[in-house]
């Protein structure tokens, strides 16, 4: 049962009857209800921007954690890129220069991809600046692994192909040092047997016993054998492949035919004196790209420091040659 309410009136010395009507019963209900709201907006402001709901606080975890990762990863991108840097050094200055290669600029090495347009799509964060490193840092380092792959790829083959010339290089000398009775006549201006002039000496005179057998010094294929070129007599020219010959002159019998795939150290003729000379000897010459060269500067796969220098020594008396 509502409650009836008395208010006392001044004029009339007495109390009346409060009579409610309909409209201040719901301004009050209004005002109520306004004042709740006012004060219930209020404490949510508060809340939501003072307090941090669970939710908050896990993200906020998850965000603190994924920028420690990011530094881990950066520090970590920094080592391998050390790492690489030095792979690359190594490449340029000690793999490459053994095969005879062409050093990697560091332009290519480094490039990068695209431009800054790559990593718009990471502005805008408060971790921004940190993402975008981050991945600049990856796609340099994948352009460095890319490039260093590639440079093996490449050494892996020129490895193939330097062993194979290697094999093919003449070598060796081509008369064995137990039946070689010495050298007479080395590479440069000599006088001339016949004609007792200074002539330029193309190769090195080998003084040895006739019929002595005489060596391929490096594999290849048998080019010429015959005796067609003055001078020489019998003489022959294998073909070794990366721009290098030798020739083989004077002998007695050649033991080869033309066409034919010769190994290093096969026998291919004999010592003799045929041709434009005066006495039993091999007339031996490197030819590197058209151009003679002295043999001497390629014996290195039978003799030891000492016999080499004794040889060099021999090879540089300016003595008369035997063709």
């Amino acid at each position: 049962m509502a409650k009836i309410k008395y208010i006392f009136n001044h004029k009339t010395l007495s109390y009346e009857k409060v009579h409610h009507r309909f409209r201040d019963k719901m301004r009050k209900v209004l005002s109520y209800v306004l004042t709740s709201v006012f004060f219930s907006f209020i404490v949510l402001v508060i809340g939501f921007s003072v307090i941090d709901s669970p939710k908050e606080k896990r993200l906020k975890r998850e965000i603190v954690q994924l920028n420690l990762q990011y530094d881990l990863l950066n520090q970590r991108m920094t080592e391998v890129s050390t790492v690489m840097n030095d792979m690359a050094s190594r490449d340029n200055n000690i793999y490459r220069v053994i095969l005879d290669a062409d050093p990697i600029p560091a332009n290519i090495r480094t490039a990068g991809y695209g431009g800054t347009d790559r990593y718009k799509d990471l502005q805008g964060y408060t971790s921004s600046d940190l993402m975008t490193e981050t991945s600049r840092k990856m796609d340099q380092l994948v352009r460095q692994i890319y490039v260093q792959s590639r440079s093996y790829d490449e050494l892996e083959k020129l490895a193939k192909s330097k062993e194979r010339m290697l094999a093919c290089m003449p070598a060796i000398q081509p008369i064995d040092n137990k039946q070689l009775k010495g050298i007479v006549s080395g590479f440069g201006m000599r006088i001339h047997p016949i004609y007792k002039t200074m002539h330029m000496h193309t190769g090195i005179d080998f003084a040895a016993a006739l019929g002595t057998p005489v060596y391929a010094t490096g594999d290849g294929v048998i080019e010429k054998a015959d005796n067609l070129e003055e001078g020489y007599g019998n003489h022959v020219v294998i073909n070794h492949g990366f721009g290098y010959e030798s020739l083989y002159g004077h002998l007695s019998r050649i033991a080869c035919t033309v066409g034919e795939k010769v190994k290093r150290g096969q026998i291919i003729g004999y010592v003799g004196s045929t041709g434009l000379s005066t006495g039993d000897h091999l007339h031996y010459e490197v030819i590197k790209n058209g151009v003679k060269v002295n043999p001497i500067s390629y014996f290195f796969n039978d003799l030891n420091p000492e016999e080499f220098k004794q040889i060099i020594s021999i090879a540089s008396q300016p003595a008369q040659s035997l063709d």
